[in-house]
C-alpha cells in the first residue's frame, strides 16, 4: 500500500509538472531544504522499564499497569460508563411522526370508486329506455334487496360497483329481452360509524364513508400517540374479530393503502408500539424505527433510513444475552448483521479520500484547481507549478483556509461575547452615572452589532522570512501568489484614502501626509501595515513594501480607558482576521 501511495503522489505530482512545463516565460519556485529549519524534526519517545500494578521499578521510574485494557480482537466493550450519554430510541420521533400533518381528515371519500360493494341503505338511481321506460331511485333494503318495478327484487348486497350495471340490466333483460337500454349509478352511500381506539390521542366514534381509507378515521382522533402508539400493528375488527391488520410502514415507503371497506360498528384498534431501533448519524432525519418482529437485517435497516452521501459505515451499540456489544462496520457488512430492539444505529460517512483538491489564484500559469495527494506539501507542490518570471511576488505567497476561517471567526465572537458580559449590566449609583452607563451600553451594542458582521478571510501567513514554511495543505485551500505591485494603498481614517506609487525609503507616516494626515477619529498610535502574504503589523515594527496597504484604525469613542483598551484591542483583531478597519 505504501509503494502504491507513493507511485500516487509521484503521478500526480508529474502530471502538474508536466501540464506547466512547455508554457513560454515561465519559472519554477526553488524550496531550498532550508523551508523548515533543521532542528524542527520528529524525535522518538523513549520508556523506562516499568513494574506491573503501578509500582516503581528497580531503576527508581514510576511504574505503571500495562495490562490490557481491552481485547482488540473482540467485539465487546467493557463495563459500560455510567457517564456516558446513552441515546434512548423513546427520546427520537417515531418514522410517520409527522403523518397525521397532511390534512387526512379534510376529505371524504364519496364510497363511488368501482371497488365499492353495495349494501343495505346505499342508494342507486335507475334509468331504462326503449321497449320500456322507467325512471326510479331505489334503495337496497335491509336484506340486500332492491325492487325493480314489473320485475321484482333483486339482491345487489355484496355486489362491486363496477358489476352493477351489469346484474340489473341481466335482471331486466330477463323479462324485456329486446329493445331495452338500462343505466345505473350507485347515487349514495350509507354513512358509517366506526370506533377509533388503542394508543391514539383522542379515542372515539368517527363518522365517514366505508371507503374512507384508515388514515382518514385515524387522523379524526388526532393520530398515533408519539411514544406508546404502533405504526405497523393497527387491527380492524368486526364483530370481535380482526379482520385486518394494517402497516403503515408500507404507506409511508412505498405509498401501499390496504382498500378496507368499512361497516358500521367496526372498531379499528392501534395497539402499543413494538420493539424499536434507534437510528442516528449521517441520516437525512433522526428516527425511531419500529421492528416488525424481534430483530431486523441491517439491510433492512438501511432500507427504512434515508441515508445522506458518502456514507460508508456503521456503528452498532446495544445489548445482547452475552453483554452489551458494539461493532464497527462497513456498509455492505451491516447489511447482513441482526438488528434487534433498543439497539443504536449510526451511521457515519467515514471514508476518507486518498486525494485533496486545492486551488491557485494570482500569478501563475495553468489550471487553477489541482488534485493532490491527502499528505502534499506546500513546497513541493510550488516546485510543480510555473509562474511568469518578472511577475510573480515570491516572498508573498498565503493560503486561505476554512479551518482558519472558522477559527478566526470563533476567537472574535469570543471577546465580543466577553466585552457585552464585562461591560454591560454594571448597577449604576447615580443618576449621572446611569445615564452614562445608558450611552455606553448602546456604543457597545453597536459596536458588537457592526463586528459580529464581519467575516475573516480564513489568511494563514506562512511567509519565514525569505522562506516559505512547508506546511502540510489541506482539502480546499486557496493558494494566493500575488504579482509584484508599485502601489502602495492607504485605508481608514486618513483623510483621502487611496492608493499611493511605492517610494523606497518612505514610511508610513510620509504616505498618511501625502493622502491629507489623519481624520479626527483617527487613533495615530494603531496605524497598521497589512504585507501583501497577509501578515498584519504595527508600522513602527516594519518597513513599508511594495504592495503593502497602510491601516488606520479608528479610536474608540470613550472616555473609559478599560472599555477603550477593549474595543481597541478587537479593531485590531478584527484587522487582522478581515484587512478592514471597522468604521464606528
Amino acid at each position: 500500500m505504501k509503494r502504491a501511495a507513493s507511485f500516487f503522489r509521484a503521478g500526480c505530482l508529474v502530471a502538474v509538472a508536466c501540464l506547466n512545463a512547455n508554457l513560454a516565460s515561465a519559472q519554477s519556485f526553488e524550496s531550498g531544504s532550508d523551508i523548515l529549519p533543521q532542528g524542527q524534526q520528529a524525535q522518538s519517545m523513549t520508556m523506562q522499564p516499568q513494574g506491573a500494578n503501578g509500582q516503581q521499578g528497580a531503576n527508581g521510574q514510576q511504574a505503571v499497569d500495562d495490562t490490557p485494557r481491552a481485547n482488540w480482537n473482540s467485539d465487546q466493550y467493557g463495563p459500560i460508563d455510567p457517564n456516558q450519554a446513552q441515546i434512548d430510541p423513546n427520546m427520537l420521533p417515531p418514522f410517520g411522526a409527522n403523518l397525521f400533518s397532511g390534512g387526512f381528515r379534510g376529505v371524504m371519500a364519496d364510497g363511488l370508486n368501482p371497488a365499492y360493494t353495495i349494501k343495505p341503505g346505499d342508494q342507486i338511481n335507475l334509468r331504462v329506455w326503449g321497449g320500456v321506460e322507467m325512471q326510479q331511485v331505489l334503495t337496497v333494503d335491509s336484506q340486500g334487496n332492491v325492487f325493480l318495478p314489473g320485475i321484482g327484487p333483486l339482491n345487489v348486497q355484496g355486489t362491486s360497483n363496477s358489476e352493477l350495471n351489469k346484474r340489473v340490466t341481466s335482471a331486466i333483460k330477463s323479462v324485456y329481452p329486446e329493445n331495452v337500454q338500462v343505466y345505473t349509478n350507485l347515487q349514495g352511500v350509507q354513512p358509517v360509524g366506526v370506533f377509533v381506539t388503542g394508543y391514539v390521542k383522542n379515542p372515539g366514534r368517527y363518522s365517514g364513508t366505508p371507503s374512507d381509507s384508515i388514515l382518514y378515521f385515524l387522523d379524526q382522533a388526532g393520530g398515533i400517540e408519539q411514544a406508546l402508539g404502533s405504526y405497523r400493528q393497527i387491527v380492524v375488527k368486526r364483530n370481535g374479530r380482526a379482520i385486518e391488520t394494517v402497516d403503515l410502514y408500507d404507506f409511508l415507503i412505498n405509498g401501499n393503502m390496504p382498500h378496507t371497506q368499512f361497516r358500521d360498528g367496526d372498531t379499528v384498534v392501534v395497539e402499543q408500539r413494538g420493539p424499536a431501533v434507534a437510528v442516528v448519524g449521517d441520516v437525512e432525519k433522526p428516527f425511531r424505527y419500529e421492528l416488525a418482529g424481534e430483530q431486523l437485517t441491517g439491510g433492512d435497516v438501511t432500507n427504512l433510513a434515508r441515508l445522506r452521501a458518502g456514507v460508508s459505515h456503521v456503528l452498532l451499540r446495544g445489548s445482547r444475552p452475552s453483554g452489551p456489544i458494539a461493532r464497527y462496520l462497513t456498509l455492505n457488512e451491516f447489511r447482513e448483521a441482526n438488528v434487534e430492539k433498543g439497539d443504536e444505529v449510526l451511521y457515519s460517512a467515514d471514508q476518507r479520500a486518498e486525494s485533496i483538491v486545492v486551488q491557485v489564484e494570482g500569478s501563475y500559469y495553468g489550471p487553477s484547481r489541482y488534485v493532490l495527494p491527502r499528505d502534499a506539501h506546500l513546497g513541493e507542490f510550488l516546485n510543480a507549478i510555473s509562474v511568469p518570471k518578472s511577475m510573480t511576488s515570491y516572498k508573498d505567497i498565503s493560503i486561505r483556509r476554512e479551518s482558519v476561517k472558522e477559527q478566526q471567526k470563533e476567537s472574535l465572537n469570543e471577546s465580543l461575547d466577553r466585552l457585552e458580559q464585562t461591560y454591560l449590566g454594571y448597577p449604576s449609583r447615580t443618576a449621572k452615572e446611569g445615564e452614562i452607563q445608558v450611552r455606553q451600553a448602546e456604543l457597545i451594542q453597536k459596536f458588537v452589532q457592526k463586528a459580529r458582521q464581519t467575516q475573516p478571510t480564513g489568511r494563514l501567513v506562512v511567509a519565514r522570512g525569505d522562506n516559505i514554511a512547508d506546511v502540510r495543505l489541506q482539502d480546499g485551500d486557496v493558494i494566493t501568489i500575488p504579482e509584484i505591485s508599485d502601489s502602495v494603498l492607504l485605508s481608514g481614517e486618513v483623510t483621502i484614502p487611496q492608493a499611493m506609487v511605492f517610494t523606497p525609503g518612505m514610511s508610513a507616516s510620509d504616505y498618511i501626509q501625502q493622502a491629507g494626515g489623519f481624520t479626527p477619529r483617527a487613533d495615530d498610535d494603531q496605524v497598521l501595515v497589512v504585507h501583501k502574504n497577509g501578515a498584519v503589523v504595527h508600522a513602527g515594527d516594519t518597513k513599508i513594501r511594495a504592495g503593502d496597504e497602510i491601516m488606520v484604525l479608528p479610536a474608540a469613542p470613550t472616555s473609559n480607558i478599560e472599555l477603550a483598551s477593549s474595543i481597541t484591542q478587537i479593531l485590531y483583531q478584527v484587522a487582522v482576521a478581515t484587512k478592514v478597519a471597522l468604521d464606528l
